[in-house]
């Protein structure tokens, strides 16, 4: 069971404020902490990662005993993530959708990726079967409300996705699905959800709550690989 801290932008362009929620997301259970890279990442823009900034983050994360994972966006954005061999990276559903080929790319290079089907309406799955990939069911919307979900998988056991990315108000859906067999859990990460600067503050979890999630969901998960 695995347990993602989609931190994102949440650090509404204090790039410092990375590191406490690299530290709150590790005591908060979690076991990857996430940012994007290439998304709003102009120089001059709210999420400008440049090569002493990486370092820092994923060095802390090592530090903190988390495992650092970035969304990739851009091919510059690969370019500069490739030299830290990370053994695990994101696509976004809006990158498979808008640059396949870029996909196609890093999954070529033999990365183990994790890839969100928010935005994704073939039937098909974006590649064949392989070991090198997790697919997470996904609702594209910010926030994703109840009426949304009228597909939301009955057996994740039963599908061809391994886990669930929580774009939800609260909790409840994600430990809803680790009870249908999710295996991953993305939920975005804040340090205050009442913070109006980006939109994703009001769907994230506090560091509470994403602890509270972690506890229940793991149990959960045992109990359902027993069979309960």
């Amino acid at each position: 069971m695995k347990f993602i801290a989609e931190c994102g932008l949440n650090h509404n362009g204090n790039l410092d404020l990375t590191y406490e929620l690299v530290r709150q997301s590790s005591f908060s259970g979690a076991d990857i902490v996430k940012f994007q890279l290439g998304w709003r990442g102009g120089k001059d823009e709210m999420n400008h990662l440049d090569k002493d900034r990486l370092t820092k983050i994923i060095n802390f994360s090592e530090y903190m005993d988390i495992q650092p994972m970035f969304s990739i966006f851009t091919d510059e954005a690969y370019e500069l993530i490739k030299e830290y061999n990370l053994p695990l990276l994101k696509i976004a559903s809006r990158t498979l959708v808008d640059d396949y080929d870029l996909v196609k790319k890093i999954l070529d290079d033999d990365n183990n990726l994790i890839i969100s089907l928010g935005m994704w309406e073939k039937d098909e799955m974006p590649f064949e079967p392989n070991d090198k990939i997790d697919y997470l069911w996904c609702i594209s919307k910010y926030p994703c409300l109840i009426e949304d979900l009228t597909n939301f998988p009955k057996d994740f056991s039963k599908e061809s996705v391994t886990g669930y990315s929580d774009h939800t108000i609260g909790i409840e859906t994600a430990l809803l699905s680790i009870s249908r067999g999710a295996k991953i859990i993305e939920k975005h990460f804040s340090l205050d959800k009442s913070d109006t600067t980006i939109r994703d503050h009001v769907l994230s979890a506090t560091p509470e709550e994403f602890k509270t999630m972690v506890q229940i969901g793991r149990e959960l998960h045992k109990q359902v690989a027993f069979g309960v």
